[in-house]
């Protein structure tokens, strides 16, 4: 699934394919991805209108229209977006952290001269295989079915934006709700994060595992179960803690290594590039210490830690 650095590329792909540019038609024929609006519905409100900029929060991106209703999008469990230039393919420019170089989360197809971008859930090695094909310039035809591509913007420069979503859990809807989700990961300010995260006393919240409270997006919005293992390892913070133990002085600390491990993360184009997630398995031992990774069920997702540095309670 996209998490915040995923998805902070999808952004950053949208915003450069889009900003400034006028929607000339939409294809929002899905009407599952597209609940609850009816086909042509999404269409209507927003053909014509001017991209103003692409935000974030959390996991959930939107499009600010000049003089029209937000448009709301989320990439779900496995959606991509795509950005194909104006004449087909020929001369697009490719959207990713370094040109030429290919980043799990963002694509970057420089060694070929049909080049897109794109940007989202990481490529499997098929994936990439496939994707690494011409597309026709004419049909403009993307890898795999068709079908696959959900929701589509063009626009008055012939560019074209598609979420790409095999498994069809994306959303894009008008004038989103985000009022439940808390503040962004990579904005919460440290005063925040302690408030928010370590609310001590005999509350459930305070009750919680760490990794939960770390979860919750309505408590701060972006933190996946992925980024989630990846900064409490950087932390050597146990996932099982109660969030509520913590004193002051560790919740600022471990605010200090979410901002950095989040950064790295878009920096490296993808959670899944972090220092111990390759060590997320069965038999697989601390990339830092040597001690045994033990696996079990926290906050209702599957969670790796180290069994020596993580281990709660302490020995």
């Amino acid at each position: 699934m996209p998490e915040l650095p995923e998805v902070e590329a999808a952004r950053a792909l949208a915003e450069r394919w889009t900003a400034g540019r006028t929607i000339v038609d939409v294809d929002d024929t899905d009407e599952w991805v597209c609940r609850p609006h009816a086909p042509g519905e999404i269409a209507e409100a927003i053909t014509g209108k001017r991209i103003l900029g692409v935000g974030r929060v959390g996991k959930s991106l939107w499009m600010d229209l000049e003089d029209g209703p937000r448009l709301g999008l989320h990439l779900g469990m496995a959606g991509r977006l795509v950005g194909l230039g104006g004449e087909g393919l020929e001369g697009a420019t490719a959207v990713g952290p370094a040109d030429g170089l290919y980043f799990k989360g963002i694509d970057v197809l420089d060694d070929d001269p049909a080049r897109f971008g794109s940007a989202g859930e990481p490529l499997t090695a098929r994936e990439r295989e496939d994707w690494s094909m011409p597309v026709r310039t004419g049909a403009r035809e993307l890898p795999g079915d068709g079908s696959w591509s959900r929701f589509a913007l063009d626009l008055d420069d012939g560019g074209r934006l598609i979420l790409f979503d095999k498994r069809r859990l994306g959303r894009v809807r008008l004038d989103p709700d985000l009022s439940k989700l808390g503040p962004d990961a990579l904005l919460i300010t440290e005063d925040e994060f302690v408030e928010r995260v370590g609310r001590s006393g005999a509350s459930a919240a305070a009750k919680a595992p760490l990794k939960a409270r770390l979860m919750d997006q309505s408590t701060l919005a972006g933190i996946g179960n992925l980024l989630c293992d990846e900064l409490l390892w950087q932390a050597a913070q146990p996932p099982l803690r109660p969030a509520g133990d913590l004193a002051e002085d560790e919740l600022r600390e471990l605010h200090g290594v979410m901002l950095a491990c989040t950064r790295e993360a878009i920096h490296r184009g993808g959670v899944h590039m972090g220092d111990v997630i390759a060590y997320r398995k069965k038999g697989e031992h601390c990339p830092r210490c040597g001690a045994e990774m033990v696996r079990a069920t926290v906050g209702g997702r599957t969670t790796w830690w180290c069994s020596q540095e993580q281990a709660w309670p302490e020995d």
